[in-house]
């Protein structure tokens, strides 16, 4: 069996450097994977592609939690599909849905326009869709690329049988490629089972910060990240309460 093509989800320039290093084929790059990744600045994506040859997808993904955007999500990412192709990337990933859990054939077939000649990824928005079957099709009648997915379930190992089904369904119209949670014990069998020409996985590691001097009382961001289900957005009516606060 040929090793299919290994694409390691990442959150900075210098882990692109560190994957071209260790052998993968290309990476997706992406910020704030702690909420499931949003569009990279254009600073990491300029870094990466001065120090790395392989190939580099960048994510166009406007904030966290459910993938259902409106007109000004939209102008953001058509802008960060430009800035992203200007920068060097090789292509790009979004997804985009209905509130009914059906693909937004519209918005999609739009943004893939947009983004020739680039590639184009639609992620794991797919596994929050209506029915990976036909949602599949969509995809490939759109001219996606590839989809990133996990069968639909909460990792790859727990989706592989659907993702063997999903790889089958695909032929060569359109790549599956499987991601979500895979490690090192699984990846093979994963690969095997599904037959799947790329893999999708990361590949982090925690080192301690160089700071000596360490506030505890404090901390950055907040205590728990918003879900795929609900947004975080700016609430005008309590600005308006801190100014007339501090007017009084």
């Amino acid at each position: 069996m040929t090793r299919p093509l290994v694409e390691v989800c990442l959150d900075s320039a210098e882990g692109v450097a560190a994957a071209a290093q260790a052998g993968a084929e290309r990476v997706e790059l992406c910020a704030n994977l702690i909420e499931g990744g949003t569009t990279p600045s254009a600073g990491a994506l300029g870094r990466a592609r001065e120090t790395s040859g392989i190939g580099i997808m960048a994510m166009i993904r406007p904030r966290a939690g459910d993938f259902v955007y409106d007109a000004g999500d939209l102008d953001v990412m058509a802008r960060d599909i430009d800035v992203v192709g200007e920068g060097g990337a090789d292509g790009v990933v979004f997804g985009f849905l209905r509130p009914d859990g059906e693909i937004d054939e519209e918005k999609t077939a739009r943004f893939v326009e947009r983004a020739r000649p680039m590639e184009v990824t639609f992620h794991r928005a797919f596994d929050m869709s209506r029915d990976l079957s036909s949602s599949l099709e969509v995809l490939a009648d759109l001219g996606v690329s590839r989809v990133l997915t996990s069968g639909g379930r909460a990792t790859a190992l727990e989706g592989m049988d659907i993702l063997s089904d999903l790889v089958a369904q695909a032929g060569d119209r359109i790549v599956v490629m499987p991601g979500g949670g895979i490690e090192e014990g699984d990846v093979q069998r994963i690969a095997t089972q599904t037959g799947c020409q790329e893999i999708h996985f990361t590949a982090f590691c925690h080192d301690e910060s160089p700071m000596t001097y360490r506030n505890a009382k404090i901390y950055m961001g907040v205590e728990r990240v918003p879900g795929e289900y609900e947004r975080q957005s700016t609430d005008p009516g309590r600005i308006a309460a801190f100014l007339k606060a501090l007017e009084s």
